[in-house]
């Protein structure tokens, strides 16, 4: 039985392509992805998870203000379609307790920087590169890990160095961290934990 995964956007959705592609080229074996949610319903990723054939649903704090009925309505979209990992792929939101509780250690983040540098909150998107520049580091990368209550606070699973060029600015370095590291972590990230859900059922 294959592992549900459900990837959860924001975005334009090219960390989902590459879950996707992985997918597509067997290097998630035990899972499969079964649903995409949006917090944004103009999300391009929307699009890619179509073209796959991959379900969709949109879930937006305009739709659920509350925080607590929007978690307790993305757990009730989760457990519809039988979800038993995610992975944030590139989703500009916040997994709420009741969420972190029914997933507990099968939730997969990417963040594009090696934590605990540039991260926590207010770290997102552009704003990891540009103060990684501003900072004037040589080395930054890409990290995957497990969600918890604190953000970018879960346990590391995987890391990856990027070299920063003279000349960069924080377009080319968020484009050369996605290619050379972003992509190849997630869906590495996700095989493990998804390898290690099959595993449990079969125990």
């Amino acid at each position: 039985m294959l592992t549900r995964i459900a990837v959860l956007v924001s975005g334009g959705g090219t960390n989902l392509q590459a879950l996707i592609d992985a997918q597509a080229a067997g290097r998630i074996p035990s899972g499969a992805i079964a649903l995409v949610i949006s917090n944004r319903k103009a999300a391009y990723a929307l699009q890619r998870a179509r073209n796959a054939g991959i379900e969709t649903a949109v879930l937006s704090k305009y739709m659920r203000p509350d925080p607590d009925e929007y978690d307790a309505a993305l757990l009730e979209l989760l457990s519809a379609h039988g979800i038993d990992m995610l992975a944030l792929a590139g989703f500009l939101g916040i997994i709420g307790p009741r969420v972190l509780a029914a997933y507990e250690n099968r939730i997969v983040n990417i963040h594009p920087a090696l934590i605990p540098s540039f991260c926590g909150l207010g770290y997102y998107g552009l704003r990891v590169h540009e103060a990684a520049l501003a900072r004037g580091v040589k080395v930054t990368g890409a990290t995957a890990h497990l969600v918890n209550g604190e953000v970018d606070g879960g346990p590391i699973l995987l890391q990856k160095a990027v070299e920063v060029k003279e000349g960069d600015t924080p377009e080319t370095l968020q484009r050369r961290v996605m290619e050379e590291a972003e992509w190849e972590l997630l869906p590495r990230a996700v095989r493990m934990i998804s390898d290690q859900i099959a595993r449990g059922r079969n125990d």
